[in-house]
């Protein structure tokens, strides 16, 4: 029996007595398939057994034909019903389209059972709406999570590819991220990279925050930068970013009848700035890691998007509230760093740090500080931790009032080191720092750095 090659009126089942037939004539035909194939992907019953039977004796290195099959099924299947199989001769080429052909029916019925469980949810009313909606979603990106992808590269192939890039990078034109600070650029050789999980830790009232505000507005002047607020209301982040952008003080913002009132005009400016930017922020509360990677995507499909900042870590809600909140953490450590692969971006996430950093005689933060789980620190490609030597110690001088050190704890294709910073308190921004830093003086008492 001959097999036909066109993928479009070729059915699904004869697509599969076509590639195990071939298969029984040719092993060699196995290692070719760009399309990886399970035996659930496989409709008939005994084309499942006997193809579950054939990718077992080819994994494990051994010869397969219609006898060894026939032996190893022990009756269940015959030899007329493997010689009529064996019949088939495809092509290679032919081959790949079978392989692919059963790949794709099989995660169509896939969707067609998605949309009956999405119909279900729809109809039940027992538990909250989100709840349904967030299972919805699950569902479906269980087809995308399902799908076969071929990932090997050999080396000569990955270096001739990876020359376009070491161009990109000699001319100016690699996919790194500048944060606005060049300093920090400099340590992190250039800015972010897509596919990176960058982790900010630092103590509450150290301005996490506003170093994370401030890198995400001066990054979303070249792309487009997400900012998800578990924290901080709408109302809250504008009226920051009406301070950082219009440089003027965020309390004048809050409260512009007092004093000397607030600087219209740089407001206006502020505003206009605000135009060029592709800042997008959202202040829901109580996000689990699923939600999360479903608005990222959402966002990136609609707007685009380089760089999401998630301020912050403590705040996102475990897909199971009964785990143990370290395996919470975990799981959305892990789900971060595979989202910043999947949609080729950074992630900027915010992380509280322990109480012990406060209780040492060296207050300068180290990677055990950080809270709740160590799964931060292995699953961060960047650690940045920050410290504000007149945050823990106020009997230091005016000279330490605006000053910062960024020190950058872990960068696993970088350099690790201290950055110094300025922190613009009342328009609650960062800055690079000029100058050498404060030195400690016999005046000043307590610890510094």
């Amino acid at each position: 029996m001959s097999a036909r090659d066109d993928r479009h009126t070729l059915g699904a089942v004869e697509a599969e007595a076509a590639l195990i037939g071939g298969l029984l004539l040719n092993n060699q035909a196995w290692d070719a398939l760009r399309e990886p194939l399970l035996p659930e992907q496989f409709t008939v019953p005994l084309y499942r057994t006997v193809f579950t039977e054939i990718a077992r004796q080819l994994e494990a290195g051994q010869p397969t034909d219609v006898v060894t099959v026939a032996t190893a099924l022990g009756g269940q299947v015959g030899l007329s019903e493997l010689n009529a199989l064996a019949q088939y001769i495809p092509s290679p080429a032919s081959m790949q389209r079978y392989a692919g052909l059963i790949a794709e029916r099989h995660r169509a019925r896939a969707l067609l059972a998605a949309a009956g469980e999405i119909a279900d949810l729809a109809r039940e009313g027992r538990r909250p709406l989100i709840d349904r909606i967030n299972e919805a979603q699950a569902a479906l990106a269980r087809l995308t999570l399902d799908a076969p992808r071929d990932d090997w590269a050999s080396a000569y192939d990955g270096m001739v590819a990876h020359s376009e890039t070491l161009e990109a990078r000699a001319e100016g034109k690699a996919a790194v991220i500048s944060t606005g600070l060049q300093r920090l650029d400099d340590q992190l050789d250039g800015g972010l990279r897509p596919g990176q999980l960058v982790v900010l830790g630092a103590r509450p009232s150290m301005g996490k925050s506003a170093l994370s505000m401030t890198i995400a507005l001066n990054v979303s002047e070249r792309v487009p930068v997400g900012f998800l607020s578990l924290e901080m209301s709408h109302d809250d982040l504008r009226d920051r970013k009406v301070a950082m952008l219009g440089r003027v003080k965020l309390s004048s913002v809050i409260r512009p009848h007092v004093g000397d009132g607030l600087d219209w005009g740089r407001v206006v400016e502020g505003i206009e700035r605000a135009k060029t930017l592709q800042f997008f922020a959202s202040d829901q509360p109580g996000l689990n890691i699923r939600q999360v990677v479903t608005k990222a995507r959402g966002l990136k499909r609609t707007h685009g998007l380089g760089l999401l900042v998630v301020d912050y870590l403590g705040l996102l809600a475990g897909l199971d509230p009964k785990q143990p909140r370290t395996y919470q953490l975990e799981e959305a450590t892990r789900s971060l760093k595979v989202l910043a692969k999947d949609l080729s971006i950074a992630v900027l996430c915010l992380a509280q740090l322990n109480r012990q950093v406060e209780q040492r005689g060296e207050p300068m933060p180290v990677l055990s500080d950080l809270r709740d789980s160590g799964a931060i620190e292995q699953d961060a490609d960047v650690v940045l931790l920050l410290h504000r030597p007149i945050a823990s110690n106020p009997e230091l001088g005016d000279e330490w009032s605006d000053y910062a050190k960024l020190r950058v704890a872990k960068a696993r294709q970088g350099r690790t080191g201290d950055v110094n910073l300025r922190y613009v308190g009342e328009q609650v921004r960062f800055e690079d720092w000029n100058g050498p830093p404060p030195t400690r003086t016999k005046s000043s008492r307590g610890r510094d750095l």
